[in-house]
């Protein structure tokens, strides 16, 4: 099935590309011979301007698509070929400014981990930024078209900035066959149930890391809607870090052996990454909703109509709990802006 829908989609784009050809060449003769009319020369001079155009931006398509030739990974470091897999990273990694020798001309195994290093921390800081926004999108646009489209645009972003940050040229195939890579390795692109529990642990363990009772307000009814959030948020940054994660770990393989290890070591340090994050994110998130649940409940509280001459008990009670409640709550809210 997969060979037919090959052949059959092959067929249709060689038949479309055939036609194109056909209808440019065809009005590109017909506008020539308009311009003969005109001048003899006019005509051959338009043919002659046309081709050089087509086929300069042929070119720049050909040129824009063709993935860059990668010498073969090396299967580890006592490999003939390392030492030339070695010198490959070194011409195509960019220097990094901090390194002690950026400019260095003989670049040997040291120099090169050494520069990877620096550029995995850049890396790391520009991945924790864009996860840190993802956890609050994840939180409060959960279940939603934008946030689905705004997470998946930042998670790109994070792999997009992790590759410019360790390629000195961009290409857009390199840059597509790591991003194939990546998602290959994220939970559910190949479902195993097995590994599942692996990845849900960070989540549930970064959540539970502070102690909600004191950041959640308004008690234990509020506690289930803060937990989805909280979860929400904390899911969304997880994929994110682990996303750049294993994209830094594509980008600074140099043998087999390391290959192997990406995902595990990538998950590893994606906890400790989304534990910092969830960390600094739950009390942002926490006093934020609990400023809008209290200034919620004075709008609600306002909708209370004072009493009037000729109410009965019932209302006269209603509405001196409801300006008591008010106030109450304005008080807090005063304290809280104090600390």
């Amino acid at each position: 099935m997969k060979r037919k829908a090959t052949v059959l989609l092959g067929s249709a784009l060689a038949a479309f590309l055939l036609l194109a050809g056909v209808f440019t060449i065809n009005q590109l003769a017909a506008f020539s011979e308009l311009l003969s009319r005109v001048h003899p020369y006019a005509g051959y001079g338009f043919l002659v301007i046309s081709s050089a155009i087509i086929i300069f931006s042929l070119l720049l398509v050909i040129l824009f698509f063709r993935k860059p030739k990668h010498p073969r990974l090396p299967l580890n470091e006592t490999a003939k070929d390392f030492p030339f897999y070695v010198n490959y990273l070194c011409m195509t990694l960019p220097a990094h400014p901090l390194h002690n020798e950026p400019l260095r001309k003989e670049k040997d195994l040291r120099w090169l981990r050494a520069n990877l290093k620096l550029l995995e921390v850049d890396s790391l800081n520009t991945i924790k930024q864009i996860a840190t926004k993802n956890f609050f999108v994840g939180a409060f646009a959960q279940n939603t078209s934008y946030g689905t489209t705004t997470s998946l645009k930042n998670i790109l972003k994070a792999v997009w900035n992790t590759y410019t940050i360790h390629h000195r040229n961009h290409n857009a195939m390199e840059f597509a066959a790591l991003v194939r890579s990546v998602y290959a390795c994220l939970p559910l692109s190949d479902f195993k149930k097995d590994d599942i529990p692996a990845h849900i642990k960070p989540i549930i363990q970064s959540s539970f890391s502070n102690t909600l009772s004191s950041l959640l307000p308004g008690g234990n009814l509020l506690t289930p809607f803060f937990m989805n959030l909280f979860l929400a948020g904390a899911t969304n940054t997880y994929l994110t870090c682990l996303s750049g994660i294993i994209a830094i770990r594509h980008c600074q393989v140099v043998s087999e052996e390391d290959r192997r290890e990406i995902v595990q070591q990538s998950m590893f340090e994606a906890s400790f990454m989304l534990k910092e994050i969830v960390r600094e994110c739950n009390p942002v998130l926490s006093v934020t909703i609990s400023n809008a649940v209290k200034k919620a409940g004075i709008e609600s509280l306002d909708t209370v109509q004072a009493p009037s001459v000729g109410s009965n008990i019932a209302q006269d009670i209603v509405s001196h709990l409801a300006t008591s409640l008010k106030s109450i709550i304005r008080e807090n809210i005063a304290v809280e802006k104090g600390e």
